[in-house]
């Protein structure tokens, strides 16, 4: 028997909670051809009387996503007229009609972004009256409630000192909440080394002997780890899911306060329609430039982003895993995941089981809503590119399979959109490399025909930067630009993300390209968790990763010269990032502290000019034990931002 498993039976003077098993039965998946014959049916039969009318809300969403649609088509069909093709025949003629296909679709694909961004910046100028209200949860009061909760963790072969550190604050702020009494807090653990086992035990010890008195604080090791994170989670359904009425999930590197959370319960008291509630997680805590560029795109850039998605999603929105609170019983129900039929990668386990649970929820006839404007919720980037890549990867996959799941009968539009959008996130890389191929194709072999840039290219390029633009403008709109150091510096900041998205863009798609193309062929992936702190990547080891890419990427150049210096030139911005792939992983992966010595506030946000006061006691507790380096990797700086000359700004919980 595992000495780790702490269960009553194994360990009763812990006082695990008694077993109160439930059930979570997985339904068949009927199959993307079988789904699409049962969904065309389910589209021909005479539509039913509704029992209930339409919520305003699900009236609004209709009319926005007719909106989004109309935008998009009308913004494809232009670009297509504008690019139309010139006659030609032979070879040049069906190249020609590839490359106009694939940047209708690829425009499409930019024109959607653009029309979420838009939304979202309608959104900052007039606050939508039919998104949820975190102003009527203030209403809902949770004395004498039975509104149990259990905030579970799931963690696998983590870093044990920051894992912890970020639970503990979150466990202290939640314990200082009057409403204390209706949570539990569980640590799931799949871990399997015996080192980390022995760390993660001692982490909950110290924290149960701190927070025991005024929290309830659980820590299980499953001894059959199936089916990852979504399989962990189900395990706690079954074992204590009855107990309670809502769960708060949590990724390893998750961080919210005490408010968020009972704020979050109110609104499920609230609405007893909701499924799921998701919160907007702000990225904080790690030092790289990797690290810091993209936690200010977040901030900035991915605010505009998410309330768009908001305002034509609403009650059917994202479900992302973590940060957000769900209803235990109709998940419990309703979100089984089975698995795929089938051999291959694109069988088995549903790894981007998030979204097909909203999915699931939503067919059952709950809500899932986004809440970006909740305070509180907190998660960390990747500290360097190559850890971003590897999280892509995962994605990637769990994306690509989710897509059999397109038809399941039942599903809703937006959801079965989720599922294609999961998709085009990532397999729009191998088609923007097809079209730069097709293109540089057409150049050599029609030069007067056409070129690597299409006519319509300043109105494409413009609909990839205005959104950056108008996510600017809001911070000066709302008047927030020192919050982020000041004008000046919001502006070089602005300036420098942009500059390194540019730059990583390249390196993004060839990456993004590789995992589709492994992903289908069925090349093993191995899930293993990020690093949870800050580390500089070797030159050599970078240099290994990217070596291939730099040979090509020069081969490449050099023919295309032979041929033509002016298609050459054109694919300077594409292969030239190829070619600094190294120095540039490398130097993205190094501190920012000596800019914050010199005074020079690149990148900053307001998270780290006023620290909450959960993320600073976060932040101290992980720095106290120092890092460990990880294989092939050199420790940078400690996860405490010492350097910051910041005010603390209490969780008022």
């Amino acid at each position: 028997m595992n000495p780790y498993d702490l269960t009553p039976l194994t360990h009763p003077e812990l006082q695990a909670p008694p077993l109160h098993r439930g059930s979570m039965v997985s339904r068949p998946w009927f199959g993307f051809w079988n789904g699409f014959v049962e969904s065309l049916r389910e589209a021909l039969r005479p539509p039913r009387a509704s029992i209930t009318p339409d919520q305003p809300w699900e009236r609004a969403a209709q009319q926005r996503r007719r909106l989004l649609i109309a935008g998009i088509l009308f913004s494809s069909l232009v670009a297509g007229w504008m690019q139309w093709p010139t006659p030609h025949h032979g070879a040049i003629a069906v190249l020609s009609w590839l490359q106009w296909s694939l940047f209708v679709l690829l425009f499409a694909w930019v024109a959607a972004g653009f029309m979420t961004a838009l939304m979202g910046f309608w959104v900052q100028l007039r606050p939508d009256p039919y998104a949820l209200s975190l102003r009527s949860a203030k209403f809902v009061s949770l004395s004498g409630s039975e509104a149990r909760t259990a905030v579970i963790m799931p963690i696998c072969n983590e870093q044990v000192t920051s894992v912890f550190a970020g639970l503990r604050a979150t466990c202290e702020s939640l314990a200082a909440t009057k409403d204390a009494a209706l949570f539990d807090v569980f640590i799931l653990s799949d871990s399997f080394d015996e080192k980390i086992l022995a760390e993660e035990h001692l982490a909950w010890s110290e924290l149960q002997a701190l927070l025991g008195s005024s929290l309830r604080i659980y820590y299980r090791v499953r001894q059959r780890r199936g089916r990852k994170k979504a399989g962990n989670v189900a395990d706690f359904c079954r074992r204590w899911g009855k107990n309670y009425r809502y769960m708060v999930v949590l990724d390893a590197d998750s961080t919210m306060t005490g408010l968020s959370l009972t704020t979050l319960v109110r609104l499920m008291e609230k609405d007893p329609q909701a499924g799921i509630i998701q919160t907007a997680p702000r990225s904080v805590g790690l030092d790289t430039f990797h690290a810091r560029s993209q936690q200010f795109a977040g901030r900035v850039s991915g605010r505009l982003f998410t309330a768009g998605m908001q305002y034509w999603q609403l009650g059917e929105s994202h479900y992302w895993g973590h940060n957000a609170i769900l209803r235990v019983a109709p998940f419990m129900q309703h979100c089984g995941l089975a698995l795929l039929p089938g051999k291959g990668s694109m069988s088995g386990e549903i790894l981007s089981h998030d979204f097909v649970e909203a999915a699931l929820l939503r067919r059952a006839g709950y809500h899932t809503w986004i809440v970006p404007s909740l305070e509180g919720s907190y998660e960390q980037q990747p500290s360097h590119l190559l850890e971003e890549l590897q999280r892509d990867r995962r994605w990637c996959q769990g994306n690509l399979k989710n897509f059999r799941l397109l038809w399941e009968p039942g599903f809703h539009a937006v959801h079965r959109a989720m599922l294609v959008t999961g998709v085009l996130a990532y397999a729009s890389a191998p088609l923007w490399l097809i079209y730069l191929i097709t293109s540089v194709g057409l150049t050599l072999l029609a030069p007067t025909s056409t070129a690597i840039l299409p006519p319509f290219w300043p109105i494409t390029l413009g609909m990839l930067f205005v959104p950056r633009v108008l996510s600017w403008l809001t911070v000066f709109m709302h008047r927030e630009q020192d919050q982020y150091g000041g004008t000046g510096a919001f502006l070089a900041s602005a300036l420098a993300e942009t500059t390194l998205s540019v730059l990583q863009a390249p390196l993004r798609m060839v990456a993004h390209t590789l995992f589709v193309t492994t992903a289908l062929t069925g090349f093993r992936l191995e899930w293993k968790s990020p690093a949870r702190e800050a580390t500089t990547l070797s030159w050599s080891a970078t240099w290994a990763h990217y070596r291939t890419l730099f040979i090509t990427a020069a081969g490449t150049l050099s023919m295309v010269s032979l041929y033509s210096a002016h298609t050459a030139l054109y694919l300077l911005p594409v292969v030239l990032p190829w070619l600094l792939s190294t120095p540039m992983a490398v130097f993205t992966s190094h501190s920012t502290r000596s800019l914050r010595v010199q005074g020079i506030p690149l990148f900053d946000i307001p998270e780290e000019r006023r620290i909450p006061s959960v993320l600073r006691r976060a932040w101290q507790y992980a720095g106290l034990a120092g890092q460990r380096p990880s294989s092939g990797l050199r420790p940078s700086t400690v996860l405490v931002p010492a350097w910051s000359r910041t005010q603390v700004v209490l969780d008022r919980s």
